[in-house]
Parts: structure tokens; C-alpha cells; sequence
């Protein structure tokens, strides 16, 4: 019998995939929350074989309770089950061990497949997202022209930029730029559209 455990803070989805696998003779859900910082806790007590965790977890993400379940139940292989289809969060879950990356409108048959496959150590990558990362690439922007663009978003000025990251208007200009040319953007408000479509900010 394989163990899984759950995390996935919308109930009427945690109890689909709860029913969905309960069906299936050779799993069990041994535990389900809906926090990502109760996900280390839950894994602990019930020594899942498998955690599926959505990336979007409230008080941890899913991505940051992998890394965290890779540390204390390292005989837990995670499989990652998303609705956001960036090329960067199949990028960061490979980094924090998942050994299974999913998304949530796959066939309802592909999600107990998954879990199959992960405890016979291969991994599952849906190829459309395999596709999107290889053509998207690494995040060409350095963590400061990250936070310029990100504080952009918030429609500040260059000099309220400045302020809010205690750096001066000259030197925010300079990371705009910097970004706007290596996203290859028209302007600051296409830079941070490609940045978010890619996963980067």
C-alpha cells in the first residue's frame, strides 16, 4: 500500500483527490492539510511514501515544503501538483528534490499513475511544461533587477522605487534597464509581463 499524503488549501479540491485516490486499491491518504507549514508535521507523523503538494500553500509554499520534507522524511518523494504553468516553478521543484511535477488539468487517471511512478523512482514531468521550460530558460535577471521590476508592479515612479529599496532613482534606472534590455522588452510594463509569464518574478 502506498501512503500519500495531501496539501492543497482548496477543500473542494483536497477532498476530490482524496475521494479520486481512495478509489485506487493500492493507495491511502494517510493525511491531509491545507498549510504548507503543516505539511513537515503531518509528513513526521504519518511517514508518507508520496506528498502531493500544491505550489500555492498558505504560510509555506508548496515548493519551500519540499525542500523542507527532503531534510526530515527524506524517504518521501514529492510530487508537485500545480494549476500555474511557469517554466520556473518546475525548475525551483527539481532543485528542492520533487521527483514529480503535474498539472491539475491532467486526466484524472495520470494523478494515480504519478504517484506509481514516483515510488518506482522515475520522474514525472508534464511534457508540456518540460517543452515551456526548455524554451524559456534560466531567469536572466539578477535578484535586485527582480525586486525593481516586482516594486514596479505596485505602479511607483522611479524615484518611490528608489525609496521603498533604499536605492537612488539614478541606480533604479540602471536595473530597469538592465532588465527591460535582457527580457528583451519594449518598456518596464512589458518586462514585467515576461517576467511573471516566465515564473521569474
Amino acid at each position: 500500500m502506498i501512503k500519500v499524503l495531501i496539501a492543497e488549501d482548496m477543500h473542494m479540491i483536497r477532498g476530490a483527490l482524496v475521494a479520486l485516490l481512495c478509489t485506487e486499491d493500492d493507495l491511502e491518504v494517510v493525511a491531509e492539510v491545507e498549510r504548507g507549514d503543516e505539511v513537515q508535521q503531518a509528513a513526521l507523523r504519518t511517514q508518507p511514501d508520496v506528498a502531493l503538494l500544491d505550489i500555492d500553500l498558505p504560510g509555506l509554499d508548496g515548493l519551500s515544503a519540499a525542500e523542507s520534507l527532503a531534510d526530515t522524511v527524506p524517504a518521501c518523494r514529492v510530487l508537485i501538483l500545480t494549476g500555474l504553468s511557469q517554466p520556473s516553478h518546475l525548475l525551483r521543484a527539481l532543485q528542492a528534490g520533487a521527483q514529480g511535477f503535474l498539472m491539475k488539468d491532467a486526466p484524472a487517471d495520470a494523478l494515480s499513475q504519478a504517484i506509481r511512478r514516483v515510488m518506482r523512482d522515475e520522474r514525472v514531468i508534464d511534457p508540456r511544461l518540460l517543452t515551456a521550460a526548455l524554451q524559456t530558460g534560466a531567469n536572466p535577471l539578477t535578484i535586485r533587477e527582480t525586486d525593481v521590476l516586482k516594486v514596479a508592479t505596485m505602479g511607483f515612479t522611479t524615484e518611490e522605487i528608489g525609496v521603498k529599496l533604499s536605492l537612488s532613482p539614478a541606480t533604479v534606472r540602471n536595473y530597469m534597464s538592465n532588465a527591460i534590455s535582457k527580457l528583451g522588452a519594449r518598456n518596464r510594463i512589458d518586462a514585467i509581463r515576461i517576467a511573471t509569464e516566465a515564473g521569474w518574478m
